[in-house]
């Protein structure tokens, strides 16, 4: 059995004797078998987290609430001076409203657990002899594991390959600046993991270069999880719509307990029992004091993320989705997101200046490469063969049954070799060293010696035209090496200009023995057609008065070509360079930013810039990336969004918002989204607002008008129920209207209490008060009050409270317009309370709790008549607001997709 090696000892120790102590092949890794054999010493790659609190823990905590003590209290006291129907009754109750709140808060926690699991790590390793993909946590100690830029360390690993291999530890000693690694002996046992240069360890972070390494330590037997041990997690941060309910909650508090507290004064006054008007004035407290605010909109927010993951958006923060719809200005990259991604080279010309056509789309044979109406193949045309060995050759990517594994450009480029049967070309050379893209010096170039002659070294490049140009002195004609000359470079330059006017992504290809003479053999045109949908995608986004930049690298008559095909580049429409943006102040940039559409050859810092300067004009941003060098600028974004496929992981660990299909119309989802969650918990707030002011203004008036209670203990814990519980938060699952994208941005800082709906509020709870003081008034006729009086009301107060719900599903659009049946939850929500309203009134245990007794069908008849006044007035409120929305705006000239619904 293997013995757990310490990091101090591994690095002193050389990558062959871990091999061998680990048992382990350097080439062709671990068996299957031998896998499960060490998967039950080791366990899998994870951490095992502490149980939670045990539910019954959790439930009982519940009663730890200050008001509920108070209740708790009063049932005592009850019980005590033998009232002992009081003290049953209002312990039932206190069951019944902890229950509801427990199962609220459970539901919450839930729901953000299933967060986590959203993205699950990846990592890339040698099985069988065979390089593959799979989750993190299946890892053992002695896999082999294979590194590159962007990519999450899946464990602690003894490297035995590293080029320009450069990891972030900042995870573990806070320096930002990456660390080199090697695979070299450390000479001394060294006790900080700073010195240790032969290892990466788990949870770091690949800035540049790749390399190889082996398994030591996995889990919780990892450097990682030895800080892991010492971690507690903390409580995530409040989102600022939490932070608002909570102060508006807090308030809330502050008036009801006022009012509450004149309340019992003045029943006092009146010489009423001080223990009734105790047990009174405590579950108004609990009924109208809206702590459940804050837990209604983590649900909500919780239930609108996982909803978002279905539509292949991943938030991974719940205040994003607060975020999203302010969200005024999207800078998003071209490849992948506005583009398929698939990338295909469709041209080719060669440094004689011999153009060929390359037919057949996707990682395949399908197609071939026409030079002179002739189909090339193998080395039929020297030139066009030459250009496709410096692209094999300096080329990581392979293509195994049509399935890419590495970049797309690559892969573009080892298609085109495919179909020239020139893809083995690489197995005649053994690779020396590598130096890979990066966006300063943008090309990728590698050392190489021909297995026929390994004492010779060649350097092959691509990458962008003029950094490649830069390093030639020759180029390649029909065989021959001739000197190249500035007609020559205007002339390449000329031929890559024309093919960036067609959209096509230029490379340039070069090869030498010296790498600062090297020979140019030619350029390749890659297209990446756009997305499907993507035009009708961008003119829905700029619609609703939002902005989009495309944002890119490419060369500007390519970025160009692209934003003209999207409908975002028109004739006057302005576009900026990274150089330009170099040669300006942030004063200058923030002046003209607003005007420019398409930003071209940017490097990652250009897009911290862009970003910076939208913010500081008062934008809210929203900024696509993948790379590593990214990360910095989705960071300083609003809400950063990664790419799913093709975004590092670097890129996903800073972003916000991940994409799940890299697909730009998924932003305009999540937008979607994220606009409805915020009005579905402002129709929350409207509801329980009005109820619970409803409520205190009853009590209130039958107080000061010297009337019996109306309400007794029980029936106002039980309307608490329905305030807080299903019906309730129904509303904040109501569907997303889609019309609702083309709402313009809502402003952060504004409240959710705007005007409209306060004067909704005032007027929801002044008709269900009027009509139940009726009701109440009209029962008392013989100024006695008697079961069925109080029955009477407290049906009258529910039935309102459900008809308030149905008009709180929207602001301005009629129910009739939505639908009654688009909102399952809140059928099933009103349906159970009605179906407990009828249990309380007719089930005779429940009618000593309550005090209640049995009513006429005509009384039902009656109350539903009365109290669906509260729908009615606030259907006919949405039809006049609409009217006289559409008419100012079709006089201002404007189109309307909402009436009032959003005002």
């Amino acid at each position: 059995m293997m013995r757990n090696l310490t990091m101090a000892e591994v690095s002193c120790l050389s990558y062959h004797d871990i091999a061998s102590q680990l048992g382990t092949d350097l080439q062709s890794g671990l068996t299957d078998i031998e896998v499960s054999r060490r998967r039950k010493n080791h366990g899998y790659n994870e951490f095992e987290i502490s149980g939670d609190e045990p539910l019954w823990k959790k439930y009982l905590g519940q009663f730890k609430e200050p008001l509920i003590l108070l209740l708790l209290a009063s049932a005592c006291v009850s019980a005590i001076m033998g009232q002992f129907d009081d003290a049953v009754s209002i312990t039932v109750a206190i069951i019944i409203v902890v229950t509801v709140a427990f199962v609220q808060e459970y539901r919450s926690e839930k729901s953000l657990e299933a967060l986590s699991k959203l993205v699950p790590p990846k990592c890339h390793c040698v099985r069988n002899g065979k390089l593959e993909t799979f989750l993190a946590r299946q890892l053992v100690p002695g896999d082999i594991v294979y590194l590159s830029i962007g990519d999450r360390v899946p464990g602690d690993l003894r490297l035995f390959e590293a080029y320009d291999l450069s990891i972030d530890e900042s995870s573990f000693t806070g320096e930002p600046e990456p660390v080199s690694k090697m695979n070299d002996v450390s000479a001394v046992k060294q006790k900080g993991i700073t010195h240790r240069n032969n290892i990466a360890f788990m949870g770091t972070l690949v800035r540049c270069g790749n390399g190889k390494g082996i398994v030591v330590g996995t889990g919780e037997n990892s450097e990682f999880g030895e800080v892991f041990k010492m971690m507690q997690a903390e409580e995530a941060p409040k989102t600022p719509l939490q932070i608002s309910m909570g102060e508006l909650g807090k308030q809330l508090s502050f008036y009801s307990f006022c009012i509450i507290g004149v309340i019992m004064f003045l029943g006092w006054l009146q010489g009423r029992r001080l223990l009734d008007m105790f047990t009174i004035g405590v579950s108004l407290a609990v009924a109208a004091i809206p702590e459940g605010l804050p837990i209604v909109v983590t649900v909500t927010l919780a239930i609108g993320v996982m909803r978002m993951a279905t539509r292949k958006a991943i938030v991974k923060k719940l205040p994003i989705v607060e975020t999203l719809g302010c969200v005024d200005v999207i800078c998003s990259d071209k490849t992948g997101t506005l583009t398929k991604n698939e990338m295909t080279v469709t041209q080719m010309i060669t440094a004689d200046c011999q153009l060929a056509e390359v037919t057949g789309v996707g990682y395949d044979a399908s197609g071939e490469v026409i030079c002179n109406r002739e189909v090339v193949r193998d080395g039929s045309n020297p030139s066009v063969a030459k250009v496709m060995e410096v692209a094999v050759i300096c080329n990581n990517a392979q293509i195994v049954k049509g399935v890419l594994q590495g970049q797309p450009t690559e892969g573009a480029l080892l298609a085109c070799a495919i179909k020239m049967n020139m893809e083995s070309v690489r197995n005649d050379f053994i690779r020396l060293h590598e130096w890979p893209f990066n966006s300063d010096t943008k090309y990728m170039k590698v050392k190489v010696a021909p297995k026929r002659n390994l004492s010779e070294e060649v350097f092959y490049v691509k990458g962008a035209l003029d950094q490649v140009l830069s390093l030639c002195r020759y180029f390649y004609s029909s065989g021959l090496v001739l000197p190249q000359t500035q007609k020559q470079e205007q002339l390449f330059h000329q031929h890559a200009a024309h093919m960036g006017t067609a959209g096509l992504r230029v490379l340039a290809l070069a090869y030498g023995n010296s790498e600062t003479a090297l020979t140019f053999v030619g350029m390749v045109g890659i297209i990446d057609p756009p997305r499907d949908g993507i035009r009708e995608a961008i003119t829905t986004l700029l619609s609703t008065g939002a902005t989009l930049k495309m944002v890119t690298g490419d060369a500007e008559e390519t970025a160009l070509a692209i934003a003209s095909r999207l409908g975002l580049y028109a004739s006057g429409a302005k576009a900026l360079s990274g150089e330009q943006i170099d040669q300006m102040d942030v004063g200058q940039l923030e002046k003209v930013i607003d005007h420019i559409c398409v930003f071209y050859r940017v490097s990652p810092r250009h897009k911290l810039t862009i970003v910076k300067a939208l913010q500081n004009i008062g934008h809210v941003v929203g900024m696509t990336g993948d790379g590593v060098n990214d990360a910095v600028a989705l960071k300083s974004a609003d809400i950063g969004i990664a790419m799913g496929r093709t975004g590092t992981d670097v890129s996903k660990e800073a972003a916000d918002m991940i994409l799940v299909d890299d697909n730009f119309e998924t932003i305009l989802s999540a937008i979607e989204e994220g606009k409805g969650i915020f009005y579905n918990i402002r129709n929350f707030v409207r509801f329980q607002l009005s109820m619970s002011i409803a409520a205190l203004t009853l009590i209130t008036l039958s107080t000061v008008m010297k009337l019996p209670n109306p309400l007794n203990a029980m029936q106002i814990l039980w309307i608490n129920i329905i305030m807080d519980g299903p019906p309730a938060q129904s509303l904040g699952v109501e569907p997303v209207d889609h019309d609702v994208i083309r709402q313009p941005p809502r402003k952060s800082k504004d409240s959710i209490l705007t005007r409209h709906l306060i004067s909704n509020v005032i007027i929801s709870a002044a008709i269900i008060v009027t009509g139940t003081l009726w009701i109440f008034w009209k029962e008392l006729a013989d100024e006695k009050i008697t079961k069925r009086d109080t029955t009477m009301t407290f049906t009258c107060f529910v039935f309102f409270g459900m008809f308030n719900a149905l008009s709180c599903r929207s602001q301005g659009k009629s129910v009739f317009k939505i639908g009654f049946f688009t909102n399952r939850m809140f059928l099933v929500a009103v349906s159970g309370s009605l179906i407990g309203q009828l249990l309380v009134i007719y089930f005779p245990p429940l009618q000593k709790v309550f005090q209640t007794e049995g009513l006429y069908f005509m009384d039902f008849v009656f109350l539903i008549f009365l109290t669906s006044s509260v729908f009615i007035v606030a259907e006919i409120r949405k039809a006049v607001e609409t009217f006289w929305t559409r008419r100012r705006n079709a006089t201002e000239g404007q189109h309307t997709y909402f009436g009032a619904d959003y005002i």
